[in-house]
């Protein structure tokens, strides 16, 4: 296989153990539908024996109520069911320690369409927090880029996990907060001087190689065949880090102190300290005296 783009559903029998993936498989999901939100795929499998929730987007099929959800893009209905699929994680495990929270896999190929942003106060937005409560809750969450993570797709489906993996370019793959003509439009600069910056400049550029820079992404596969083993190994890692400095060890906080450390992120630290400055600046105008 030359590579997994648009393939999610295919890349869950490559990453879970043999057999062991059960479609709609969790606890009281109680979808409106049989095929609500098709172009999202959830359920249970296992991992190196250890039962997970997946959540992948399958971009071979379309949603027939919604025209313009195809491709893998992550539509109303799509975003509601992966939210729910995270919320019935967190219930069928909310008695349970960290250390025997269920994993979350997420196999992430999102084109990133106009639906996905549209969606962010409501759906994706839902999806979001579900995520970003499941990794506060302790569940380790991994997502695998094997296609295309870009813009409102990428950030409720990746962004908001633990670590973050990627298949090399090699295999087709890009992540990028938006296209380089979107940029062009916010920052009224020419697009061919973005695509001149985009050869060099980690922000501007859209390989997985470029993430890494910012600490976006955590490690770099190189063969299919290797995607399982590094997702299991980083869900033991990300166990350790909670246990031993809590969240801001992993998710968007440890991103950040990884992107510094690589020197992607040079100017970080100071514009938070100056952020922080102004704030309590602002701040003790409206404390009582």
């Amino acid at each position: 296989m030359e590579n997994l783009l648009g393939q999610g559903r295919a890349a869950i029998d490559l990453i879970v153990d043999e057999g062991s993936f059960a479609e709609n498989a969790l606890e009281q999901l109680n979808l409106p539908c049989d095929d609500y939100g098709p172009g999202a795929v959830v359920g249970s499998a296992r991992i190196n024996g250890e039962t997970c929730t997946v959540i992948a987007n399958d971009a071979m099929t379309f949603n027939p109520r919604f025209p313009v959800v195809y491709a893998g893009i992550i539509g109303l209905e799509e975003g509601y069911k992966m939210a729910l699929a995270v919320y019935r994680t967190l219930a069928m495990d909310k008695d349970k320690p960290a250390s025997e929270k269920r994993p979350l896999v997420l196999i992430g190929n999102g084109p990133g369409k106009l639906e996905e942003i549209i969606g962010m106060n409501k759906a994706t937005g839902a999806y979001q927090l579900a995520l970003a409560e499941a990794r506060h809750a302790g569940h380790p969450i991994i997502a695998m880029v094997i296609g295309r993570a870009i813009s409102g797709a990428f950030l409720c489906h990746g962004l908001q996990a633990d670590h973050i993996l990627s298949l090399t370019s090699e295999f087709g793959t890009m992540i990028h907060v938006m296209p380089l003509s979107s940029i062009a439009r916010i920052t009224r600069q020419d697009v061919e001087r973005l695509s001149e910056l985009s050869r060099s400049n980690p922000v501007f550029a859209a390989g997985p190689e470029f993430f890494w820079q910012l600490g976006g992404v955590e490690e770099l596969i190189k063969t299919i065949p290797a995607m399982k083993e590094a997702i299991v190994r980083h869900i033991a890692e990300v166990r350790q880090q909670k246990q031993a400095a809590g969240i801001q060890a992993t998710g968007p906080q440890g991103r950040g102190i990884s992107g510094e450390e690589r020197g992607g992120r040079k100017a970080r630290g100071v514009i938070l300290a100056q952020m922080r400055e102004e704030y309590q600046h602002v701040a003790a105008r409206y404390q009582p005296g």
